[in-house]
């Protein structure tokens, strides 16, 4: 295991360019809240403060990491602890979205070790017969989450196929990946494919980089987004069922779509609070929300915007959720942050409660959850890991070339957000495990 000791984390902050920031975010932000999703409605005053950490980096000017999320197993850590378990994948920077391996450690103390990044065979690419030759398919944008009603870990992603030299191209086939963790042996299921209707709609369509949501039954609601063939490509909520094994579809609510020349909606990501299901998602243009009363059935998207009225400036890349039973939270990166040297303005990483009656970003409650340093930070999860801490985790995505000259170097950030009010919200159902 890697032990990050106080010395260890000394020589990091002396030495970082955001070391300059502290290990601790300035002083909480006193906020206003409602348990019942009003922002008007009974006041408590929920603050945080942030602690950011480096369990790995990777940059050899051949790979870097991406989509580092976390997901838990509950007691199965050292002293009843959770067993926190982080999936990542290797970025081939010679090319784009290039994805070989998928690797794997974890944490039996609530972060203070890590193992060492193990390639995960069973997460691996495979050849796979398509359009009359042998193409490499990997599965990718995973994002492990505890189901409480089987008891097991499930991650899900999606597929990206290549050319026979490792190319991205379109049109393809794109399906939902999912596997199950094993705490015993540490190690995957082979990944399978979620079977969806048999139409032309969904010949392209994956759950990659969302967050789901599951119900108390056990059904999952999981956000995907689809192309049909000729048309840009629309966003909706599939309801699911888990065994503990085998993920499979039962329906899907209403089809979301945006009316201009970008490529459409994706990556879209799901969170329930004060009664209603809300709905992220990324578009080329700018982010969008939605929400739901039954999760299946939502409102037409609208821009996200600062509660002033302004563009909140997000764009091309995703959003999620940070749900405290006091207050709901976005985590995203926008323009405007002296930021321009970064591609798509994907840095810093920036997290502000959310006034969920308007569906609009609260100005004043923005702040900085993760610094940047050049590299782009738009790919990341967010993981409740106790009732007094949530982690978002994220990766600095070494490309364009030369981002490094701005102090990135392919860190893995934890940001652990340290609550002073209890989460009574967790993603087992709404309650902690």
């Amino acid at each position: 295991m890697n032990k990050f000791s106080d010395s260890h984390r000394r020589s990091f902050l002396k030495n970082s360019l955001i070391g300059s920031v502290g290990l601790l975010a300035l002083s909480p932000v006193a906020l206003t809240s409602c348990s019942k999703g009003g922002l008007f409605g009974k006041r408590r005053e929920l603050d945080y403060t942030i602690q950011r950490e480096v369990p790995t980096r990777l940059f050899d000017g051949e790979r870097c990491w991406v989509h580092p999320r976390a997901g838990l197993v509950p007691r199965a850590g050292k002293g009843g602890q959770p067993r926190i378990v982080m999936t990542l994948n290797t970025l081939e920077l010679s090319g784009s979205d290039v994805f070989k391996g998928m690797y794997g450690m974890y944490s039996d103390d609530l972060g203070e070790t890590w193992s060492e990044p193990k390639l995960s065979e069973h997460l691996a690419p495979r050849m796979e017969h398509i359009a009359g030759e042998q193409r490499p398919v990997a599965a990718s944008d995973f994002w492990p989450t505890w189901h409480a009603k089987s008891g097991k870990l499930l991650g899900t992603g999606h597929t990206i196929v290549y050319t026979t030299d490792w190319k991205v191209s379109s049109p393809r086939p794109r399906h939902t990946a999912y596997s199950v963790y094993d705490p015993l042996t540490d190690s995957w299921t082979v990944w399978d494919k979620l079977v969806m209707p048999d139409t032309p709609s969904f010949s392209n369509a994956g759950a990659g980089c969302v967050q789901r949501y599951d119900l108390p039954d056990g059904s999952i609601l999981l956000p995907i987004y689809f192309s049909p063939p000729g048309e840009n490509s629309r966003v909706t909520v599939a309801k699911c069922r888990f065994d503990g094994s085998e993920l499979t579809y039962l329906t899907h609510g209403n089809e979301l779509s945006v009316p201009d020349q970008s490529r459409g909606l994706h990556e879209p990501s799901l969170t329930y609070f004060g009664g209603m299901y809300y709905l992220t998602i990324r578009n080329d243009v700018q982010g969008y929300v939605s929400r739901s009363a039954n999760g299946l059935d939502f409102e037409p998207i609208q821009p996200w915007r600062f509660n002033d009225g302004q563009e909140l400036g997000n764009y091309n890349t995703q959003q999620h959720w940070v749900t405290h039973s006091e207050g709901l939270f976005l985590v995203y990166t926008r323009r405007g942050a002296d930021n321009d040297h970064v591609f798509r303005h994907r840095a810093p990483l920036f997290i502000a409660q959310v006034d969920p009656d308007r569906m609009v970003v609260i100005r004043e409650t923005e702040r900085i959850l993760v610094p940047e340093r050049g590299a782009r930070l738009g790919n990341f999860g967010v993981t409740a890991v106790s009732p007094e801490e949530t982690w978002v985790t994220v990766s600095e995505w070494m490309q364009p070339e030369g981002v490094e000259q701005y102090g990135s170097d392919g860190s893995v950030f934890v940001a652990r957000i340290r609550w002073n009010l209890p989460n009574k919200n967790d993603i087992c159902c709404g309650k902690l495990v």
